[in-house]
């Protein structure tokens, strides 16, 4: 099943008489990010909660934010004195300098960063447990939410990757008239240049031969379908991380569509190539999002 890259998860426990609550959100990255918000005292595990993201985000840059709170609101804070001591001299000798008014600076101090900080607590190994367990629920509850999301992801490639299949069956019947078109116009150019009694007809024949060999689409149009099959093979297979294959795949399409508007010269074939271009980067677009 195909995930997105966008995904959310959250969970809240509880131990004794606090609330532990984690959040991951995910957005769109090339790589796999994973950017950690913990209190002070879980930083030794930091690493170990990063691997067990890792794990089951595989792609896309992912923001984790764990918080442990005192149910009863008595949380334990401490006063960085040599901080407060420094912003307060400071801010008076500005003051002086400047005549400014003082006014209630003690409020101010406290509200800057730094200034007071949650208390530091010893790492409680049965909290961490429980850590552990809201950590694997929210987990569980990002994965679901990458399904559903890559499932409509899926759903949509797929319709897009079977119109292009549709525009493809449709440029065959123009491909007659097309050679009919080419013929016409380098006869008619020959003509106008040499003289309609000058033209070898032999010679005509061979250099109409080689020109249709050139611009000839069969081999395009062959590999173009071969790229499409590949694509829905690899949209349905069970693996999870394959949003860099269809990535790849699609690179390809693009390269044998290209080819195909550079070799149609017929408006009603341009008409399904730009279709198909069309089709091509809005499956990009989703593929971007793919993990």
């Amino acid at each position: 099943m195909l995930q997105s890259m966008t995904g959310f998860g959250r969970a809240i426990q509880s131990f004794d008489s606090k609330s532990v609550t984690v959040e991951l959100r995910s957005l769109n990255s090339k790589f796999t990010d994973v950017r950690l918000k913990i209190p002070q005292n879980y930083k030794e595990k930091e690493q170990e909660i990063k691997k067990i993201i890792l794990e089951k985000a595989e792609r896309g840059k992912v923001d984790v934010n764990i918080e442990i709170q005192a149910v009863t609101g008595a949380e334990q804070f401490s006063l960085n004195t040599p901080l407060f001591k420094k912003y307060v001299k400071e801010i008076k000798q500005l003051a002086k300098e400047e005549d400014i008014p003082l006014g209630e600076i003690i409020p101010a101090i406290l509200r800057l960063p730094n200034v007071v900080m949650p208390g530091e607590e010893d790492l409680d190994e049965k909290e961490w447990a429980v850590v552990l367990s809201t950590v694997q629920e929210a987990l569980d509850k990002f994965t679901a939410f990458r399904m559903q999301e890559g499932q409509v992801l899926q759903q949509d490639m797929t319709t897009r990757i079977q119109t292009i299949k549709a525009n493809l069956e449709k440029i065959e019947p123009h491909e007659k008239q097309r050679i009919i078109k080419i013929k016409e116009k380098m006869m008619r150019s020959l003509e106008e240049f040499m003289g309609k009694k000058n033209v070898d007809k032999n010679r005509y024949e061979q250099e109409v031969l080689f020109y249709l060999e050139k611009i000839d689409i069969n081999e395009e149009k062959v590999r173009l379908s071969q790229h499409c099959e590949y694509f829905l093979e690899q949209l349905g297979n069970d693996k999870t991380a394959k949003g860099r294959k269809l990535s790849f795949i699609s690179q390809e399409i693009g390269r044998e569509i290209n080819t195909l508007g550079s070799k149609a010269y017929s408006s009603d074939i341009q008409r399904h190539v730009v279709n198909m271009k069309d089709e091509l980067e809005k499956i990009k677009e989703q593929v971007a999002n793919s993990v």
